[in-house]
């Protein structure tokens, strides 16, 4: 049976990534997944990394409950908008708070290899943009795909990732957006 997280990483829950997470759950849930959600604005940590990876920052009871919900998952779906060509500012903290040595990944001593300790997990992203897709990846090279797909989720192990990127979506017209959500749902039907 297909374990999917959905993790929103939007501030704002009155947000169209929020209806666009609710959507995914509903999709996967009529297909009778087991699915679990983190709503990143819910969590109560501090998104500093304070001391890098020099000296451990104790994680909080909602980080340690994240982590949980990773390694119990088999499909990960996060859902957030772009911003600045990144991802919102909390999310860049619970990714800098909840993927850390030892559980994520594990550097190897006197090496610069490291290893991938979140494996054997697929992923999906859904963004959102207040641009076209072809110019998000023309124009900028789709840098927060390349973040999150590439020197996140496959640097920890995640080898299938697909991407899912809707825009524009500001000044988007109700059906733009509908057509969306159902297209979202298919996807948590179909657990992609």
């Amino acid at each position: 049976m297909k374990r999917i997280l959905v993790i929103n990483g939007h501030p704002d829950k009155e947000s169209f990534n929020f209806a666009l997470s609710n959507a995914y759950t509903k999709g996967a849930l009529a297909s009778n997944a087991e699915v679990k959600t983190i709503n990143i604005r819910e969590l109560q940590f501090n998104p500093n990394l304070e001391f890098g990876y020099r000296k451990r920052t104790e994680l909080e009871p909602d980080l340690i409950k994240a982590q949980e919900k990773l390694k119990w998952a088999n499909h990960i779906v996060w859902v957030y908008p772009v911003w600045w060509g990144s991802v919102p500012a909390i999310m860049k903290g619970f990714l800098d708070r909840v993927l850390l040595p030892g559980f994520a990944f594990q550097k190897r001593p006197n090496s610069l290899w490291w290893d991938k300790l979140i494996t054997a997990k697929t992923s999906r992203i859904i963004c959102t943009m207040d641009q076209p897709n072809w110019y998000y990846k023309w124009f900028y090279g789709n840098p927060s795909h390349n973040a999150i797909k590439k020197s996140t989720l496959r640097f920890i192990g995640v080898k299938s990732v697909n991407i899912t990127a809707i825009g524009p979506v500001r000044l988007s017209k109700d059906k733009f957006r509908e057509k969306w959500l159902k297209k979202v749902e298919k996807l948590g039907e179909k657990n992609l």
